[in-house]
C-alpha cells in the first residue's frame, strides 16, 4: 500500500500525520490519521468515528494525543466511509445524513450498487490495519479497538467477528443493536438486503449473545451519557448489557448524567479508554 503523507503535525512530544492511498479493497482513495507517540509505539489503539464523521473528527476533538503519548499508544482514525464523486453518483448516497457517504457502517455491503466499494471491513481487517501494525512493528496483542456510536457499532461487531484479531475492545455511545433501532434498520436494508436473517452477524449485541463463553476475559468497557438525545430510539446499552450478562463478558457500562452523545462526552471519558486498552494490552 503506497501511503501519501498530506501533513504531519507535532504533537505532546509525537507527530500527528494524515494519510491518502489508493485502496484495494474500496477501489477509491481513502484517507486515515495516525498518531505515533514519543519514542515509538508499544500498542496500536484504533478508533471508529461515528455518523458524518472523517478521520479528521475524533483527531481534532477528542483530545487523545496528550494521554496516547504518555502510554505509547499509536492511534490510528479511519475515515468513516468511501468518498469521492463515484461514491457521490450512487443513488442516494448524499441525500441523507446517516446513509452513504460518511455512514459505511463499517461492514462489507451485499447490495447493488453498495457493493463495489462500500467494504469497509474489509478494508479496515484485511488492508489499512495490517498495513499500520507492519508500519508500527506491532500486531494483534498489542492492538486495541474503540469507536464512538456507529464507530462503536464498528468496534463492537469487528472485534466479535474477528477472534484474536485485537486485544481489547471499548466503546462511547454505541449502537449497540442496529438490528432493533432506525440508524441499523436504515444502513442494514441498503447495505445488506430486506432478508433480516442476514443482519445478526453485524449486530453487536446478536454477536456477543451468541458467543459460547466470553470473548475478552479483561472486560468491555462502555461509556453512555443518560442526556443523549439517541439513547432511547438508536443506541439500545441494555440490549449489550443483557447478552454480555448471557455469556458471562464483564461488562464495564458506565452510565453519566448530564452527558449527550457529542466530543464534549468524548473528551471527558477518552482517557479512561486509553488506559483501559493499555491496561489490556500490558502497557
Amino acid at each position: 500500500m503506497s501511503l501519501e503523507l498530506l501533513s504531519e503535525h507535532g504533537s505532546f512530544g509525537g507527530v500527528q500525520r494524515f494519510y491518502r492511498h489508493e485502496s484495494r479493497e474500496i477501489g477509491l482513495p481513502m484517507r486515515f490519521a495516525l498518531y505515533v507517540p514519543p519514542g515509538g509505539a508499544k500498542g496500536l489503539l484504533v478508533f471508529l468515528a461515528g455518523l458524518t464523521c472523517t478521520e479528521e473528527t475524533f483527531t481534532m476533538k477528542a483530545g487523545a494525543q496528550r494521554r496516547a503519548a504518555e502510554l505509547g499508544l499509536a492511534l490510528l482514525m479511519p475515515d468513516t466511509s468511501p468518498r469521492g464523486e463515484a461514491v457521490a453518483a450512487l443513488p442516494g448516497a448524499t441525500e441523507s445524513w446517516d446513509f452513504g457517504v460518511a455512514a459505511g457502517f463499517y461492514l462489507d455491503a451485499t447490495q447493488a450498487p453498495w457493493a463495489r466499494h462500500f467494504r469497509m471491513e474489509s478494508y479496515l481487517m484485511k488492508e489499512l490495519i495490517p498495513q499500520v501494525q507492519a508500519q508500527l512493528g506491532l500486531d494483534a496483542a498489542r492492538t486495541g479497538i474503540s469507536g464512538h456510536s456507529m464507530g462503536g457499532h464498528g468496534a463492537l461487531t469487528l472485534a466479535l467477528r474477528h477472534p484474536g484479531a485485537f486485544a481489547s475492545i471499548s466503546a462511547i455511545a454505541p449502537i449497540a443493536a442496529p438490528s432493533r433501532c432506525p440508524w441499523g434498520v436504515k444502513a442494514f436494508t441498503g447495505y445488506l438486503g430486506a432478508d433480516r436473517d442476514a443482519w445478526p452477524a453485524h449486530d453487536a449485541s446478536a454477536l456477543m449473545a451468541s458467543q459460547s463463553r466470553p470473548p475478552y476475559p479483561g472486560g468491555v468497557l462502555v461509556d453512555q451519557g443518560l442526556s443523549d438525545k439517541f439513547l432511547v430510539e438508536q443506541l439500545y446499552p441494555e440490549a449489550l448489557e443483557s447478552a454480555c450478562a448471557t455469556v458471562g463478558q464483564d461488562l464495564f457500562l458506565r452510565r453519566h448524567d448530564g452527558y449527550d452523545h457529542g466530543y464534549y462526552f468524548i473528551a471527558s471519558v477518552i482517557d479512561d479508554h486509553l488506559a483501559h486498552h493499555a491496561r489490556q494490552i500490558g502497557l
